[in-house]
């Protein structure tokens, strides 16, 4: 299934409208190479086959596709598994290269969102409720993202985060080419200033996925808003630890996909 129907809150300027909206999955999909596991990759589900080839020739496991004997799933199609089998040529002759470990490792043959989910809930705290955002002065913040962007402005090709204290002032910010490294250095100017606990709010440039709710919580943000819809899989890991998740409509409203709480619409 590539998307799941989410029950949200789209806060317009007339009020609050209940609304399905379509997300894509998020699964994870671990690939074993000669029946060990290799690594693990973020993806919608479809077409796992053919990820696994591009992925194989791209990482260099193999040059062409008579070095591959098969590509199946572990334990049938409706698993997150896939193994991949070599020639006896090549896995000689990339032994070496196997061995390495640059990518998260999964032993389970049932590995899915749920129990990525169930996993880092066990981890994670759930974040305390505080204080309530205004639903205009938080999405006022993520339509002036890009005045937080120099490195997008000239090169059109960066992420950004802008975390804001409760008076929805930018309190840090961060570029770079990776949407988690700029996540990461936002969080980290505030966590060694010991600031974190200024932080009510943040705003992303892209989609938000499971690892950026997951760096949110434990940095203890309770508030993620980005310029594109999340996924499936975010919004349930939001929904598990207190946290709203919130993105721009068609419209430049403001849609909120759980724990709506936290924002609510404040008289003028």
């Amino acid at each position: 299934m590539d998307t799941i129907d989410q029950q949200a809150i789209c806060f317009e300027k007339s009020g609050a409208e209940k609304i399905s909206i379509p997300l894509i999955s998020e699964e994870p999909l671990s690939i074993r190479i000669q029946g060990s596991p290799y690594a693990v990759v973020m993806r919608t589900p479809g077409n796992e086959k053919e990820h696994v080839a591009g992925f194989c020739l791209a990482e260099g496991i193999v040059d062409s596709t008579k070095e591959i004997i098969a590509i199946g799933f572990c334990d049938g199609s409706d698993t997150n598994v896939i193994t991949v089998t070599l020639t006896a040529a090549r896995r000689e002759k990339i032994s070496g290269f196997l061995d390495r470990r640059g990518y998260i490792s999964q032993t389970s043959c049932g590995i899915c969102g749920k129990e990525i989910v169930e996993d880092l809930t066990q981890k994670l705290k759930p974040v305390p409720d505080g204080i309530v955002l205004d639903v205009d002065k938080t999405l006022d913040c993520l339509n002036h993202l890009t005045d937080h962007q120099p490195l997008r402005k000239k090169t059109k090709a960066s992420h950004a985060t802008v975390i804001y204290g409760k008076h929805y002032k930018a309190i840090s910010s961060a570029e770079d080419v990776g949407r988690h490294n700029a996540l990461d250095k936002a969080v980290g100017r505030l966590f060694l200033e010991e600031r974190l606990d200024e932080a009510a709010f943040l705003t992303l440039s892209s989609r938000i996925s499971y690892e950026l709710v997951q760096k949110a919580a434990r940095a203890r943000i309770p508030v993620l808003l980005a310029i594109s819809r999340p996924t499936a899989l975010a919004v349930k890991l939001a929904s598990e630890l207190n946290m709203a998740v919130a993105t721009l409509s068609i419209e430049d409203d403001l849609i909120v996909y759980c724990n709506p709480h936290r924002l609510k619409k404040m008289n003028p």
